[in-house]
């Protein structure tokens, strides 16, 4: 068993929990981004982008988002309801980055942590995207840093 069949289950429970921390039924790309950047990344840490980062670009996203469509949110976003019963399944988005993620890797044996990053960031429209940008981040130079970094052999957890 590879380092990555211990990781791949590890930050889908942590987006799981991040989901259900937003009281969302699904986990969507947006909450493996938060659980890869809690975990840590090398290719988030040098883009300056922690935990704290990514879910204020998130927040930031929501309220565009909710503005855009005519609701304004002074005072902040409100708390999640919680769940009512049960996890949190994953979503199409999470699905399609994970797929995403995982076709950038020659082999199954090959997938390293940061494909599932890689995949996320190639989200091609949606939340993250529109987070990324409004936080400033030049997202394809980020994924380019981060297939560098597989490439190198980094980040092999």
């Amino acid at each position: 068993m590879s380092s990555f069949d211990d990781y791949l289950p590890a930050i889908i429970a942590a987006a799981e929990a991040e989901a259900r921390a937003e009281g969302s039924v699904t986990v969507e790309a947006h909450h493996l981004l938060l659980a890869i950047a809690r975990d840590g990344s090398p290719a988030l840490a040098a883009a300056r982008l922690d935990h704290a980062a990514v879910r204020a670009a998130l927040d930031d996203e929501f309220a565009r988002s909710l503005a855009a469509a005519g609701v304004r949110v002074d005072g902040g976003i409100p708390g999640a309801t919680p769940l009512p019963v049960g996890s949190p399944q994953l979503g199409a988005t999470a699905k399609a980055a994970l797929e995403r993620g995982f076709s950038q890797a020659q082999r199954k044996r090959d997938c390293r942590p940061g494909h599932v990053l890689l995949g996320v960031l190639l989200t091609p429209v949606g939340t993250v995207p529109r987070a990324l940008e409004f936080a400033g981040v030049d997202r394809a130079g980020l994924a380019e840093d981060v297939r560098r970094e597989i490439a190198g052999g980094g980040d092999d957890r």
